[in-house]
């Protein structure tokens, strides 16, 4: 009998992939400030995935398994870290090396976990992902509240941050659907939705509306009119209660953030002044770039800007060509490898649609850490894609079983 992945290992992964960075002092131990919870979650998590590798089968080592994305992955982490050597003296050196060593580890040990046993593994994720979506959609607005600037987050993280849970909620539950052929966690989305909305991320929701647009447009020929209709009625109803019974504060967060500011004045956050000035540090560093944190040691210690919101430009300003170089190859080599789906069309599918969400709102917020998920779902993607990759679960959802062949 086929053992299956233990749940524990995914658990600890998530926990420590959702939770961000969180020091102690967080939680009012000040004296306890340098103990970083993310390090002491993933020695447990490691702990737990090596135990569970022990017990599953060997994996067939075979000739279809292609890993030289991760391979250059992990060569272009490695540059990153390489490059404090040349890092102006007011890079935050430490905490970056820390941040890009735990992301490197959080994709290895993702891969390690699913590669051998990739629809038990996703499927968990999945499941996971679902539920801290539900638990961040309601501590933001049942205990939470908006911030100063009116916007909705959860747990002490930013809004940006928030709206990728609330949109991976989504994609999750979509997957839910798909592997149990229940409508109940599609019931859950306008939660999502409305918590993402109120997140005020222009740039999440932009990422989110393509993702999800592209999808339609992929499986238009199998949609139905009644499902599709009674979609649209359903958010409708939804819609207009929202609009109806919501708390001035949202109505007041719509028009301001999104009318005013986006439409009529076009404001965005001075993130095209952030951008030309990592542009123009590229420009002066075009081979292997400032160094790590370069953009903060150069501009940002002066200007009060933290990166440059922007995934593709910190590589260039900090990394320069060569940085880009080996970035380009790793999603090249992992493009073709999850191309059309691989052996797990729809395990492929779903991961590749959370991967390329968070991808695009990393073009317009957060720093390489904040892209761990794009990194994480890329992983499992490539994990579920290859044909070879342990036995066939038996536990595949409804809609996958008719699709692939029976063995005789």
């Amino acid at each position: 009998m086929t053992k299956r992945a233990f749940f524990a290992p995914g658990l600890v992964l998530v926990l420590v992939t959702i939770g961000g960075r969180y020091t102690l002092d967080r939680a009012g131990f000040l004296e306890l400030a340098w103990v970083d919870l993310r390090v002491i979650g993933l020695i447990i998590a490691l702990v737990l995935l090596a135990v569970d590798l022990a017990r599953r089968p060997a994996l067939q080592q075979a000739p279809t398994r292609r890993e030289g994305w991760l391979l250059v992955a992990v060569l272009f982490f490695l540059f990153q870290i390489g490059s404090a050597l040349w890092a102006p003296p007011a890079s935050r050196i430490g905490p970056q090396t820390l941040d890009l060593v735990l992301l490197g580890v959080l994709v290895l040990a993702f891969y390690g976990y699913a590669v051998s046993d990739p629809e038990p593994v996703i499927r968990t994720t999945f499941v996971l992902m679902f539920g801290a979506a539900i638990v961040f959609a309601l501590q933001a607005l049942l205990i939470s509240g908006p911030g100063e600037q009116g916007r909705y987050s959860a747990f002490g993280g930013g809004p940006n941050v928030f709206v990728r849970i609330q949109l991976l909620g989504v994609i999750a539950a979509v997957a839910l659907y798909l592997f149990t052929g229940k409508l109940l966690p599609l019931l859950v989305t306008p939660l999502f939705l409305l918590a993402a909305v109120l997140s005020g991320s222009r740039a999440g929701l932009l990422a989110g509306a393509a993702v999800g647009g592209y999808a339609l447009l992929k499986v238009r020929r199998r949609l139905k009119a009644g499902p599709i209709a009674a979609a649209v009625v359903f958010l409708l109803v939804v819609v207009g209660a929202l609009w109806v019974f919501s708390p001035p504060e949202f109505t007041s967060l719509f028009q301001e953030r999104f009318v005013e500011q986006t439409v009529q004045e076009q404001y965005l956050s001075d993130r095209t002044s952030i951008w030309a000035a990592a542009w123009n540090l590229f420009l002066t560093h075009p081979i292997v770039g400032a160094g790590l944190d370069g953009f903060f040691g150069e501009i940002g210690v002066n200007q009060m800007v933290e990166y440059p919101h922007n995934y593709l430009l910190a590589v260039a300003a900090e990394d320069g060509l060569a940085g880009l170089a080996l970035l380009t190859t790793s999603i090249v080599l992992w493009t073709r490898l999850v191309h059309r789906g691989g052996a797990r069309p729809q395990l492929t599918g779903l991961c590749v649609s959370a991967a390329v969400f968070v991808a695009l709102s990393s073009l317009f917020s957060g720093d390489y850490y904040d892209s761990r998920l794009a990194w994480i779902f890329a992983a499992l993607a490539a994990a579920a894609a290859l044909p070879h990759a342990g036995t066939p679960s038996r536990e595949v959802v409804p809609v996958m079983r008719d699709r692939e062949p029976v063995p005789r």
